[in-house]
């Protein structure tokens, strides 16, 4: 990787002048480290370096994870991809549907199919994430804004059963909660608390010494801290979304609630780019990784999953996956696959290269759409 210290290092500095308070990025190339470097700060007010052991919040990066353990309990014949979620959380038997007519009236029927497993995992289960666009987002904005100070993510499944879902199951792409119900149903299967799988099956058998759900108050200063970028890039300080992180709350979001560091999070994917295996610790098979790395949505779903930094990719269990690189103007690899964070953590995963990034920042909007494709095209513009 020739050319990657002398491109990617003024790029990211470039970055935290105008955007990030701060940035950090590592990257793993035939298990050898190629780069490992953070700019900036961990808290700007203070002043405070970013360090290899800064503790980030990583958002939906977090679904990658959720997708994995799920992996896991598939593969001890637990439960089938397409078998319907209500066989194991009865709360999903006999769905509604909200439907609009061609005057916009809406009306509620029942679901001309069941929620799959397999619908979960690739966001076609018809739930949705908070928001104003459809009486379901409306609902589940609702039912999320007190999520993490009232709920377990058992309740929290509960909750989100009683409101009729956006469309028919396996019919369209829709972002949204279907990976907090996922981990409800590991901890139906597993008979643990979500945290407690990922921590026995997961982290503590990669060394992923500073991932959990909570930060505890001896790891407190090393969490980087959160910033809101006006358009002119003036950061201002947000602690209004760390209720979820605190000792005694039970919410464990499969969908977005971890805190990571890079180098915890570079050992999780450098073990998916090795088809499951990382010094010695198998946590999925390959098999069941390409299985992962595949897309797995038809026309219609394509359709909406249109999100512009996902162009040429398709949606896996869990992932992005690359599947036309000329249709994206992308210099990588066909199956590179990977997910992003909601404040700009972005990870890359590519089996054929032995190739992984993760790069990390903690900022709002992230500007995902103008960072992660740069940093890809300088990345693979580095291999020899």
């Amino acid at each position: 990787m020739k050319y990657l210290q002398e491109r990617l290092t003024p790029l990211l500095k470039g970055w935290v002048e105008k955007g990030p308070a701060g940035c950090a990025c590592t990257i793993v190339r035939n298990g050898e480290l190629m780069y490992q470097e953070s700019f900036g700060y961990l808290d700007l007010e203070k002043k405070t370096k970013l360090q290899p052991d800064t503790i980030y919040r990583i958002y939906s990066m977090t679904k990658v994870v959720t997708c994995v353990a799920a992996l896991m309990l598939y593969e001890r014949g637990l439960f089938l991809l397409n078998d319907p979620l209500e066989d194991y959380l009865p709360e999903f038997k006999n769905p509604m549907v909200y439907r609009y007519n061609e005057f916009g009236v809406r009306s509620t029927s029942p679901a001309t199919a069941s929620i799959r497993i397999k619908d979960l995992f690739t966001m076609s289960s018809g739930l949705t994430y908070g928001g104003d666009s459809t009486e379901t987002e409306r609902l589940t904005r609702i039912v999320m804004e007190n999520a993490a100070k009232t709920m377990d993510i058992r309740a929290l499944s509960k909750a989100l059963a009683t409101n009729p879902l956006a469309f028919d199951p396996g019919t369209h792409w829709k972002y949204g909660t279907s990976h907090d119900v996922l981990a409800a149903l590991i901890e139906v299967l597993s008979g643990e608390t979500f945290g407690e799988f990922l921590s026995k099956e997961i982290f503590e058998p990669l060394g992923m010494t500073d991932t959990s759900f909570h930060i505890s108050e001896d790891k407190r200063e090393r969490l980087c801290k959160m910033y809101d970028r006006t358009e002119d890039g003036v950061l201002t300080p947000n602690i209004n979304m760390d209720v979820p992180y605190q000792p005694g709350c039970n919410y464990e979001s499969g969908g977005g609630g971890l805190l990571s560091t890079v180098g915890d999070y570079s050992r999780f994917a450098q073990a998916l780019a090795r088809g499951g295996e990382l010094d010695g610790v198998q946590i999925l098979s390959r098999k069941t990784v390409q299985l992962m790395a595949t897309n797995h949505l038809g026309p219609q779903q394509i359709k909406d999953y249109n999100w512009p930094q996902q162009k040429g990719y398709g949606y896996g269990l869990g992932v992005r996956v690359m599947t036309d690189p000329a249709d994206g103007g992308i210099n990588g690899s066909l199956g590179e696959f990977g997910w992003a964070g909601l404040a700009g953590s972005w990870v890359l995963i590519d089996p054929k290269e032995q190739l992984t990034v993760v790069y990390m920042q903690q900022m709002l909007p992230s500007l995902e759409p103008y960072i992660h494709p740069r940093m890809r095209a300088v990345i693979y513009g580095s291999i020899e």
